[in-house]
């Protein structure tokens, strides 16, 4: 065996005495890690990662740890079976379709006015845009989770088509008319294969159809008043505009593009000429459109009176879950998270990268003032969408249990409608039918 040098002996014994002093002075202490569940994948996710690391890297105290979990399905399963195991994460991502549940989840989250006023973290609900508040928050306007990535439905055009049909390619149709009117003239001219479809039908042609024409989804104002609501969507207006799909598919100027995202590929493809769909497919547009595209306000029936409000928001919120062992420091943490999230210069770069609106007016004034919406003029009329008016009863959002499967069964019932196995009617009488036997089944869950 070799003998030990005297440099050898020196560099062992300095060694020995660092570990006997502890830490050095102004030597980082161990961070605290707080464990963040998110539903994003591909470049959204790496969006999301990156702001992740932003923030871990803004500060010592904090570790954010963000893994992605599936589906926004997949990741509220996971959430409930962590917070049953008594390890929920800190922070989860849930859609707002599952705001319902998340609220009747009682102990299991810890409302995000709360945190904020429990860790003295500045936070102004002032500072949301109205109908994203207003969507995260409980019946007394309090803010129960922590709105992110938000969109709203608006009409996607193909400029092309619209030259090629004698159409002013500057004049997005307004009115759901209008829309037939231009749809008729692309087939008849043979400028898209398909004149009009539609991404997410039950967001956009049922859900925010009802907001913006200010009537009701469901009683009680769609459920902010109490989990006995029944659905109301077999009102004549509703069935009206069912039939009015209808009528457009089998005179050939409307296309069922499927459920949820289905139908987003329609339009950037060239498929379809006119696409009701998701502010947020911005991204897929740009890089995979072969032609000049606009943007107009989701359309409406001129003569509904009072129309249109406000469009509802779609997307997710981040909640606040809580476990057994969770001290206040971690909680502290989540709300300086929060906080670095909510800050003008982030929410207006997540906005910029992503498409999706801004959930604040200081992240909208952070994008303006970089001439954001010089570059992108398209970008800014979502937002006057969604904040063309105050929110109503009808036109606050939803606050619906298990409204996904609800979802499933709209799906069900229409899409028999457009196979001509029953009409307009039938078809909303039955989602109506079924989906209030879910809503009872909720609320017999959450004891009410």
């Amino acid at each position: 065996m070799p003998r030990p040098t005297v440099l050898t002996l020196l560099a062992l014994l300095a060694a020995s005495a660092l570990l006997a002093a502890g830490p050095a002075p102004g030597q980082a202490q161990a961070r605290i890690d707080i464990d963040f569940w998110h539903a994003m994948r591909g470049p959204l996710g790496e969006t999301l990662e990156r702001m992740v690391a932003g923030f871990n890297a803004s500060q010592t105290r904090y570790q954010v740890k963000a893994t992605f979990k599936g589906s926004y399905p997949e990741t509220m399963v996971a959430a409930i079976a962590a917070f049953r195991a008594g390890n929920a994460p800190h922070v989860v991502q849930m859609f707002e379709v599952g705001t319902a549940t998340m609220m009747a989840a009682g102990a299991a989250i810890k409302p995000v006015w709360q945190l904020m006023k429990e860790t003295g973290t500045p936070f102004d609900p002032a500072t949301y845009l109205p109908a994203v508040r207003g969507y995260y928050s409980s019946a007394d306007g309090k803010m129960v989770a922590f709105p992110f990535n938000s969109s709203t439905p608006i009409l996607w055009y193909n400029k092309d088509a619209f030259r090629k049909a004698g159409l002013d390619p500057e004049k997005p149709p307004a009115t759901w008319p209008e829309l037939r009117a231009a749809a008729q003239r692309i087939r008849a001219a043979n400028a898209a294969p398909c004149g009009f479809s539609t991404a997410w039908p039950t967001w956009t042609q049922f859900e925010n159809f009802g907001a913006m024409h200010d009537i009701p989804f469901a009683t009680r104002a769609n459920g902010f008043e109490g989990f006995d609501a029944e659905l109301l969507i077999n009102a004549p207006l509703y069935v009206r505009h069912l039939q009015f799909l209808m009528e457009m598919q089998q005179e050939g100027t409307f296309k069922y593009g499927g459920r949820d995202a289905a139908g987003d590929s329609l339009f950037p493809s060239g498929e379809c000429a006119l696409l009701t769909g998701s502010s947020a497919l911005y991204g897929r547009v740009a890089r995979e459109a072969k032609f000049a595209w606009g943007v107009g306000y989701f359309p409406h029936y001129p003569d509904v009176k009072g129309a249109p409000k406000n469009s509802v928001i779609g997307g997710a919120a981040f909640w606040v879950m809580t476990a057994p062992r969770r001290t206040v420091e971690e909680y502290r943490g989540v709300a300086e998270f929060f906080r670095y999230l909510g800050s003008a210069e982030v929410a207006g770069k997540w906005h910029m990268e992503t498409g999706y609106v801004p959930i604040s007016f200081t992240g909208a004034q952070y994008a303006r003032a970089t001439g954001y919406y010089q570059r992108e003029p398209w970008a800014e009329l979502p937002i006057r969408q969604l904040t063309r008016t105050l929110p109503t009863k009808n036109s606050k959002g939803f606050r619906l249990g298990n409204m996904p499967e609800i979802r499933v069964i709209v799906y069900e019932e229409i899409e028999r409608a457009f196979q001509g196995q029953q009409t307009a009617k039938q078809a909303l009488d039955n989602a109506v039918r079924r989906g209030n036997v879910v809503l009872r089944r909720f609320q017999q869950t959450v004891g009410q």
